[in-house]
């Protein structure tokens, strides 16, 4: 996202939409809320408490009431309506502008656009994108796969051997979403996105070999797009003196974003499996969303063995 909002142009590149103002540019129009409006009181007049910051949608309804208007009355209409200086204003189900209004709109830079498809099923869509490209953003050093379904992010120091085990990853059946760079967006309450950047976008970098693309060498089902972050693993050096948790009871956390993700320091140690020991991590954390804890049946078992005891 820019910092000026979301350009106007990739979300009609994304979507699909047809511009009918030719003559401005959407490059330099900019979208700054999520929410999307639908102009019905604005159409009959009525503009109190009118959100005019936010994309305003056409569908059968709206075509309707206009159609049952004469000419002069819809010039007034969308005279007034544009006067508001809106972001811009989609025609759904392939609604077309009328020529006056294509005429009006450039006079005063707002763009017209259109689509084929239904109001309701394209302002979802429409909602979502906007969601996700104006949410809260941050990027982080690290990996991202999809490993049994369960966003994986492996974070280190560099050179520790993050891009290798999420190498062995793919290898094994499982999907990469970004390496080095992941983008990170918060899209809900309880919801972090990642992705890659378009600069890094599946490629992996291997120390002594390069730049390596993905998709090229192990195919379009070994990449994706993006990923919600469940849990992560800390990738650190081993060191005798430190202990390091063996059973899991008690779960640490990092903060993304003000949200707190279940992560787990692994230490690195020669003839450590990485990968083996990220899927079995990926598998154990859907069990426990599942409710079932491993540490805390083992502690019961501890517990009735004692009680069994006495």
């Amino acid at each position: 996202m820019d910092e000026q909002g979301v350009k106007l142009s990739e979300l009609v590149e994304k979507l699909k939409l047809v511009t009918y103002t030719q003559d401005l540019d959407l490059e330099k129009h900019f979208i700054h809320v999520a929410d999307i409006n639908r102009p019905a009181l604005q159409l009959h007049g009525f503009f109190e408490h009118f959100e005019e910051d936010r994309i305003q949608l056409l569908g059968n309804v709206e075509a309707a009431y206009l159609n049952s208007k004469s000419e002069d009355e819809r010039k007034a209409i969308f005279r007034r309506l544009l006067g508001y200086h809106i972001p811009c204003l989609i025609f759904c189900r392939g609604h077309k502008p009328e020529d006056f209004l294509i005429r009006e709109a450039e006079k005063h830079e707002v763009p017209i656009l259109g689509t084929e498809r239904g109001t309701s099923e394209f302002m979802s869509e429409l909602i979502y994108e906007l969601n996700v490209e104006l949410a809260p953003c941050t990027t982080i050093h690290g990996v991202l796969v999809d490993v049994y379904g369960e966003g994986l992010l492996i974070t280190g120091e560099s050179g520790i051997g993050k891009s290798e085990a999420a190498l062995e990853l793919i290898r094994r059946g499982h999907r990469l979403v970004a390496d080095d760079v992941v983008e990170i967006r918060k899209t809900g309450e309880n919801t972090l996105l990642g992705r890659a950047t378009a600069i890094t976008k599946h490629l992996i970098e291997l120390r002594g070999i390069g730049i390596i693309d993905v998709k090229s060498l192990f195919g379009v089902e070994c990449i994706k797009e993006t990923q919600k972050i469940d849990f992560v693993i800390k990738l650190e050096d081993w060191k005798k003196e430190n202990n390091y948790d063996r059973l899991g009871l008690e779960d640490e956390y990092m903060e993304i974003l003000g949200l707190k993700v279940t992560c787990h320091s692994l230490p690195i140690r020669p003839g450590r499996n990485l990968a083996v020991i990220c899927e079995t991590a990926a598998v154990n954390h859907r069990q426990k969303k599942m409710g079932y804890n491993a540490a805390q049946e083992l502690y019961r078992r501890v517990q009735d063995n004692m009680t069994r005891g006495l």
